[in-house]
């Protein structure tokens, strides 16, 4: 079905490209319309009425109208600015690479409700989280799941063997094979019996669940590697907010430190 001329949704702002001298080209993940591009006229000027409302990482209502090209953004009314996230530079690091997935995994005008459910759970929980990189974990391995990437945590990818609790291995080709298979892949990482179980859990639990969770910080980096490895392999690029999320990682350990 094709959308009326002049149409309502609700989204949240994953990316801002400046477009001229004011213009501003706004990238949304909506709910029924999944990721859409849209042009925000005037935006960049200070009296603009669309000033505020198109923050990066900001829930709306938007009301626009088919042009051309792309369609033009002509109201905004914020529903959520998801405000501790843009107080604190560690957690803004962190949403920003969760909207930069989102815009990666999918494609413009593909609908997915589940996705927009997630990314919006997710930033409500990081505004509260205590441990964001349980958040960011969480995040992709479900992500993963939801755009038909999610890897294989239970046979082994090649013999088809129930894993069994003992060191496995991952491959980012597409998950796990167990110890006798892997001696064959070049490009597998040694799997923990604790990391598996962790990205077994995170996947079949909701974040209330998942927020409960205690792992050491050993543990959690090595999900880190896994996952980060997987989704390089998956979209083929490096993605480009993982630098400022590093950074903000190193500074937010160093104060932690001085504080201790």
């Amino acid at each position: 079905m094709s959308k009326p001329r002049v149409y309502k949704t609700e989204g949240i702002v994953l990316k801002r490209t400046n477009l001229g001298e004011a213009d501003s080209i706004i990238t949304l993940y909506t709910p029924n319309l999944g990721k859409i591009r849209a042009v925000a006229k005037g935006v960049r000027r200070p009296k603009s009425k669309l000033v505020g409302h198109l923050e990066l990482l900001t829930q709306g209502a938007f009301l626009l109208a088919q042009g051309q090209n792309l369609d033009i953004i002509t109201q905004s009314q914020i529903i959520e600015s998801f405000q501790p996230i843009k107080n604190d530079l560690w957690r803004t690091s962190c949403a920003i690479y969760i909207a930069e997935l989102v815009d990666q995994f999918n494609a413009e005008e593909v609908e997915s409700y589940p996705v927009y459910r997630l990314l919006q759970s997710t930033l409500h929980w990081l505004c509260e989280a205590r441990n964001n990189e349980l958040v960011l974990r969480y995040f992709e391995i479900h992500l993963l799941s939801l755009t038909g990437y999610q890897p294989e945590l239970y046979q082994c990818l090649k013999c088809r063997a129930e894993l069994i609790p003992q060191r496995n291995f991952f491959s980012a080709g597409g998950g796990t094979f167990c110890p006798a298979c892997a001696r064959n892949e070049p490009l597998v990482l040694p799997l923990t019996v604790d990391a598996l179980k962790t990205m077994r859990f995170l996947l079949n639990n909701d974040c209330i669940s998942a927020g409960r969770l205690k792992i050491s910080p050993l543990l959690s980096r090595e999900l880190e590697q896994l996952l980060r490895e997987y989704i390089r392999y998956v979209l083929e690029h490096e993605v480009k907010s993982l630098e400022f999320l590093d950074r903000m990682r190193e500074e937010a350990v160093n104060q932690n430190s001085l504080r201790a």
